[in-house]
C-alpha cells in the first residue's frame, strides 16, 4: 500500500505509532418496515428495553469511572443521560411507532433525523454539540436493537507492537471511550471535531496524541493500517515508509526522554535567565486534582472550576450542592494545596456547560445567560456558593473569580453579595478571611477595553483567553468549519493582551492568563516579554513551560515582542516568534 499523508486539527501534543482500528458507529441506515397493528406495543416494549438497557450501562460506566479518569468524562456521560430521558428521544418516537407502524430502529432514527435537522438550522456551538451527542446516544440505541458487538478493540497478537492501537472513527462518544481504559491504545483520529470535541478534551486529559476535524479520515484508512500521529502538526502518516517509521519513533524516544529530564525541574523556581520570576498556577475542575497540582510543581491553583462540583451528579437528579458539601469541596482544594493560594471561579454555567440540558432554550447560549448572568439571577444559589468559599478561607489563602463579566453593575453586584455573605458568616460566628482577594476574568473584548472599572473596585484580574478570541474573533472555536479561524496570534488579540497586562502594571494589580495560550511553549516567551508573570494551565503542561522561561533572557527578547506587536501582517508576526524561539537553545 502507498504511503500517504492526511492534515487534521491537532488537539493534544506528541507521536503516537501503531496500528489503526476502526470503530464502526452503527448504521443509521436501518432496516425499515411496518409492523402489524398487533404489533406495534410489542414494538414499542422493544425500544423500551433498548432504552432502558443503555440507561443502565451508562450508570455502570459511570459507576466504574476510575479515580484517575478525566474529569470532563463524568459530566459529558451526565449529558448522555439526560439526553437519554429526554421526551424528544425517549417518548417520541414510540409516538412514531404507534402513529405510523415503524419499527423501532426506522422511528428512532427518524426522530433523530429531524431533531439533527433542526441543529443544523442554528449554527451555534451548545447546540451543535448537543446534535452529536444525540446521534451518539441513539447509536448505542441502535447496537442494542440490532444486536451489533461490541467494537471496543482488543490486542490481537499480530506482533509486540500490536497493542498500541490507534482509534479511527467518525467521533467517539465519552460512554465508548472510557471502555478503552483497560485496552493498550496509543492515539486517537476522528473525522470529526473541533478543539473542544469530546476527543479533544479527554486526549489532552489522558495526555495520549490526537488529530480531529480530519472530513473523511475513517473511510480512507483500513483496519490495522500502520498509522503514525504527529499531534504536534496535526498530521497522520498512513502507511509509512520504514524510513519514514523509524524517524519518528527515533523522536519519539527522543521526546519521552525530554519529558523524563523535565520532572527534575519540579522543585527549581521558575527564574529567568536575567532573573525575573514567572509564577506558575495550575487549572484544576475538582479537590483531588491538588495532588497532581503538587507533584507538577505548581505555586499554586490559579483556576479551580466549581461548576464540575454541580454537573458531575449522577443519580442525584442534578440537586444542587449543598453549602456544606461545596465548603468540604473547596476545603479539601486549600487543605491539599499546603498553604499555596487557591483562586475559585464561581460557577460558570450556560452555553456548553449546561446544569440541565432542558433549563434554558434560546437561540445562542453562548451569548445568553451564563457564568456571572445566571448567578446574579439566582442570588441565593450564588450567595450559598460565595459563604462556602469564604468558610474555605480560613484553611489557607483563597481568592475568589468571577467569570464573564463586563458591565459596572456587575462587579458592583456582586460585591454586596459578598459582603452579605461575610455579614451572614460573621453573625452566625463562622472563621473566614475577611480579606479574601476578589477578581474578574477578563474574557469578552469589552471587558478589556474597559479595564479601568475593574482595577479600582477588584483585586486581580485573570485572562480567559479561549473565550477571549473566540468572542474577539466572532468563530465558534468547537466547529471544525471555522476552526482554521481561531488564531491566538490575530493582531486584535495581541494588541487586547498588551493593553490588559499594560493597564494592570500601571493600576499596580496582579494580572494572569488561565487560558489555553498559557499552556502553549510557542507562546512562553511571547507572553513574558510582554509583561505577565502569572500563568495557569494544566498541571502535566507546568514542566515544559517552566523550562521555556529558564531558557529565557527578557531583555533579548523585548527587540521581537515590539516587532510582533506592531505587526499587523500574520507571516511577519509568526516569523518573528519563529525567531524569538530559537534565542537560548540551551538545555537549563
Amino acid at each position: 500500500m502507498a504511503s500517504f499523508t492526511l492534515q487534521g486539527i491537532p488537539v493534544s501534543r506528541g507521536i503516537a505509532i501503531g496500528r489503526a482500528h476502526l470503530l464502526r458507529p452503527a448504521a443509521l441506515d436501518v432496516e425499515h418496515y411496518l409492523v402489524a397493528q398487533e404489533q406495534v406495543e410489542a414494538e414499542v416494549l422493544r425500544l423500551q428495553a433498548a432504552i432502558a438497557q443503555v440507561h443502565k450501562e451508562l450508570q455502570s460506566i459511570w459507576a466504574d469511572l476510575p479515580q484517575d479518569a478525566p474529569t470532563e468524562l463524568g459530566a459529558f456521560i451526565d449529558v448522555h443521560v439526560l439526553i437519554l430521558s429526554d421526551p424528544m428521544v425517549s417518548e417520541a418516537p414510540l409516538d412514531i411507532i404507534r402513529s405510523r407502524h415503524y419499527n423501532a430502529e426506522w422511528a428512532l432514527v427518524t426522530q433523530v433525523d429531524e431533531l439533527s435537522a433542526q441543529f443544523d438550522e442554528i449554527e451555534d456551538e451548545y447546540l451543535r454539540e448537543r446534535k452529536a451527542d444525540i446521534q451518539q446516544v441513539a447509536e448505542r440505541i441502535l447496537k442494542v436493537l440490532t444486536g451489533s458487538a461490541n467494537s471496543v478493540p482488543r490486542s490481537d497478537g499480530i506482533d509486540e507492537r500490536s497493542a498500541n492501537m490507534i482509534v479511527v472513527a467518525r467521533d467517539i462518544s465519552p460512554a465508548d471511550m472510557m471502555q478503552f481504559r483497560d485496552v493498550a491504545f496509543a492515539g486517537f483520529v476522528t473525522d470529526e471535531g473541533g478543539q473542544n470535541s469530546h476527543t479533544a478534551i479527554v486526549s489532552r486529559s489522558l495526555g495520549i496524541p490526537a488529530v480531529v476535524g480530519m472530513g473523511n479520515a475513517s473511510h480512507l484508512i483500513e483496519q490495522d493500517d500502520w498509522l503514525i500521529i504527529d499531534s504536534d502538526a496535526g498530521v497522520v502518516i498512513v502507511a509509512p515508509t520504514s524510513l519514514v517509521l523509524e524517524q519518528y519513533r527515533e523522536r519519539q524516544v527522543l521526546l519521552q526522554k525530554q519529558r523524563k529530564k523535565l520532572g527534575k525541574l519540579k522543585k527549581t523556581p521558575a527564574i529567568t535567565q536575567d532573573g525575573v520570576e514567572v509564577t506558575l498556577l495550575a487549572n484544576i475542575e475538582l479537590p483531588e486534582d491538588a495532588a497532581h497540582a503538587l507533584d507538577a510543581g505548581a505555586s499554586g491553583v490559579g483556576l479551580f472550576r466549581s461548576e464540575f462540583l454541580f454537573m458531575e451528579r449522577s443519580g442525584q437528579e442534578h440537586k444542587l450542592p449543598s453549602e456544606e458539601e461545596q465548603f468540604e469541596a473547596y476545603r479539601a482544594a486549600v487543605l491539599g494545596m499546603k498553604g499555596r493560594p487557591v483562586t475559585i471561579r464561581t460557577l460558570d454555567v450556560g452555553a456548553d456547560k449546561p446544569l440541565d440540558t432542558t433549563e434554558h432554550n434560546i437561540l445562542n447560549p453562548a451569548l445568553g445567560l451564563r457564568a456571572i448572568r445566571y448567578c446574579l439571577t439566582e442570588p441565593q444559589l450564588f450567595l450559598t456558593q460565595l459563604r462556602a468559599i469564604l468558610r474555605a478561607s480560613a484553611f489557607g489563602p483563597v481568592k475568589i473569580l468571577i467569570p464573564m463579566m463586563a458591565h459596572s453593575f456587575e462587579i458592583d453586584q456582586t460585591l454586596n453579595l459578598i459582603a452579605q455573605a461575610k455579614k451572614e458568616l460573621q453573625a452566625e460566628s463562622k472563621e473566614f478571611d475577611a480579606n479574601v482577594p476578589v477578581g474578574a476574568m477578563i474574557e469578552i473584548p469589552a471587558a478589556a477595553l474597559a479595564l479601568p472599572m475593574f482595577v479600582k473596585k477588584l483585586d486581580f484580574l485573570s485572562i480567559g483567553t479561549n473565550d477571549l478570541i473566540q468572542y474577539t474573533l466572532a468563530i465558534d472555536r468547537a466547529d471544525h468549519e471555522v476552526a482554521h479561524l481561531y488564531d491566538d496570534l490575530h493582531p486584535a488579540i495581541l494588541q487586547l493582551l498588551h493593553t490588559i497586562v499594560t493597564t494592570a502594571e500601571k493600576a499596580e494589580i496582579p494580572v494572569s492568563i488561565c487560558g489555553g495560550m498559557a499552556g502553549d511553549v510557542r507562546l512562553t516567551r511571547l507572553l513574558t516579554g510582554m509583561g505577565f508573570r502569572e500563568l495557569s494551565m494544566p498541571a502535566a503542561l507546568l514542566p515544559e513551560i517552566k523550562q521555556a522561561i529558564l531558557n529565557t533572557h527578557l531583555e533579548n527578547v523585548q527587540p521581537y515582542v515590539k516587532k510582533i506587536l506592531r505587526s499587523y501582517e500574520p507571516v511577519v508576526i509568526r516569523e518573528t516568534l519563529a525567531a524569538m524561539e530559537m534565542l537560548g537553545q540551551t538545555v537549563h
